[in-house]
């Protein structure tokens, strides 16, 4: 293949899930990949089928120098990154008002601030090529916020947000930043991957704790297929014209989509209020 139609992926959270799902059909396609987690035993069997097109490579996203290691080796073994999916994060469930503050700020250091660090790393070297993707899994969470799921839904709307504003800023220059919402997809989420601090509290048990306890029972029988979600991102990656935003499973769909149209009408009932507020014109 070309050179243009061969991109170079750099996968973070390799280990399990979607990120495995995407690194191991990446791979099978004939692609080259650099594949990323905090322990890099645990990715090295998707190197080992194909050495030469294939790198693993140790990457906590938290940690500036492991970040500029991995970025600097990949350049060395492949030249350049051309997709970066930033996929390395985890849940946290639980109230608001029970939840523990060290667990809070280290759901934030890996789902947000270490996403913005490892490409604001890579992304000099796209802007230079005038050309790359960078695909930030979010979550049906990064649109609507469900009880038990606050934290969370606060690092995906994060992202969401700083996803439309860097696309506005790099697609210009022949870059596209792209979020990826799944809904439920049967991988680790909602089981081991998923921490949770529990809900006492009688008053949220019909809302925050029935959720929590909801997430648990259904971890094994979600019903999104985590490698029709990895070929679903390398066609988007493969397309003229991709979206700006790109829901999976019928479930998320349903669930934006009713979201979205309530958001609306909710405006439009509010409308004269809202105007309201400006200065009067002349």
């Amino acid at each position: 293949m070309t050179e243009q139609n061969d991109p170079v992926w750099f996968i973070t959270g390799c280990s399990t899930g979607l990120g495995r799902a995407l690194a191991e059909r990446v791979i099978s396609n004939g692609g080259r990949a650099v594949v990323t987690a905090r322990d890099k035993a645990r990715v090295e069997d998707l190197a080992a089928h194909a050495p030469e097109r294939a790198l693993a490579l140790s990457l906590d996203v938290t940690d500036a120098g492991q970040i500029a290691e991995a970025v600097a080796a990949a350049r060395k073994t492949f030249g350049r990154i051309d997709v970066l999916v930033n996929n390395a994060g985890y849940g946290y469930q639980t109230s608001v008002e029970e939840a523990e503050d060290a667990e809070i700020r280290a759901q934030f250091e890996a789902n947000v601030f270490g996403l913005f660090a490892i490409t604001q790393a890579i992304l000099p070297g796209m802007r230079e090529r005038r050309r790359g993707h960078i695909l930030n899994i979010s979550s049906v969470a990064g649109f609507i916020g469900f009880p038990g799921s606050a934290f969370y839904a606060a690092t995906k709307h994060a992202v969401e947000g700083w996803s439309d504003a860097l696309d506005a800023e790099v697609a210009p220059l022949g870059i596209r930043s792209i979020c990826i919402e799944p809904g439920p997809f049967r991988t680790d989420w909602a089981g081991r991957s998923l921490k949770q601090t529990p809900s006492r509290i009688a008053d949220y048990a019909d809302t925050a704790a029935a959720r929590m306890q909801g997430t648990t029972d259904g971890s094994g029988a979600q019903p999104g297929d985590p490698d029709r979600a990895a070929q679903a991102m390398i066609d988007l990656v493969a397309h003229a014209n991709p979206p700006q935003h790109l829901v999976l499973g019928a479930w998320g769909v349903d669930k934006v989509e009713s979201y979205l149209k309530g958001v609306l009408q909710e405006i439009d009932t509010w409308r004269d209020v809202s105007v309201a507020t400006d200065f009067p014109k002349d």
